[in-house]
């Protein structure tokens, strides 16, 4: 470990920079964990907020695997020409290359836990559009 510094395994959302991704309307995301926090080179993990009434518009990510959780809120979220109402606890698969969009449904914000396999690293490069 000579020369390197020791990063911590631990996250805390607060001390993570918030940031609006590409293709998505009023929403504030946070990069929980990935290779600037932790190290992680497979996985991405990522705290999503959108608020009421805005979300994801049609989208796709390339060669990138996406699981989203949802912690708060209600959401309605399409892939693949397939539409289901998620409420706390439910999450959805949006395999490679498939369009998929999200939108708020409860009086306020959404909360959603994202997580991408390979790393996604939000690069506007990387976004496809229908």
């Amino acid at each position: 470990m000579a020369g390197q510094q020791r990063r911590s395994y631990f996250v805390k959302a607060g001390a993570v920079p918030g940031y609006h991704p590409a293709n998505h309307t009023g929403t504030t995301n946070r990069r929980l964990i990935g290779a600037e926090t932790v190290g992680a080179k497979q996985v991405e993990v990522i705290l999503g907020v959108i608020e009421k009434g805005r979300g994801a518009l049609p989208h796709a990510h390339p060669g990138i695997e996406q699981v989203c959780y949802l912690l708060e809120g209600a959401i309605r979220a399409e892939v693949g020409g397939e539409i289901c109402d998620l409420q706390p606890g439910d999450c959805c698969f949006f395999p490679p290359d498939v369009p998929h969009s999200v939108i708020v449904l409860s009086d306020g914000p959404a909360k959603l836990l994202v997580i991408y396999a390979p790393p996604y690293e939000e690069h506007p490069e990387r976004v496809v559009r229908d």
